[in-house]
């Protein structure tokens, strides 16, 4: 799995329109409307780098009303919930 935020900068008063166009995407996961430099996050997860360039530059880029975007792709997840669960496995109380 191959997981990647993609800032965005979304022009005037499309920020609302954008953030739905962007969930309708298969492999986008979430979409945040944040403060500062970008106006939106959108975390991806597909199964591979083929797939992330595909949802990225094929449909994510293509969609009017975006202004600029910039991807980072992660390499590692840390979560709460991954860590409690790796701590449960074979562990009786």
């Amino acid at each position: 799995m191959v997981a990647a935020l993609v800032l965005i900068k979304a022009d005037t008063d499309k920020v609302g329109s954008l953030a739905q166009a962007l969930t309708s995407i298969d492999g986008v996961q979430e979409v945040f409307s944040v403060a500062g430099r970008w106006d939106l996050v959108a975390i991806v997860r597909v199964r591979n780098n083929e797939d992330l360039a595909t949802v990225v530059t094929d449909r994510i880029r293509k969609l009017p009303d975006i202004a600029g975007s910039e991807t980072m792709i992660a390499f590692r997840t840390y979560s709460k919930r991954e860590l409690e669960a790796g701590f449960s496995l074979g562990v009786e109380d």
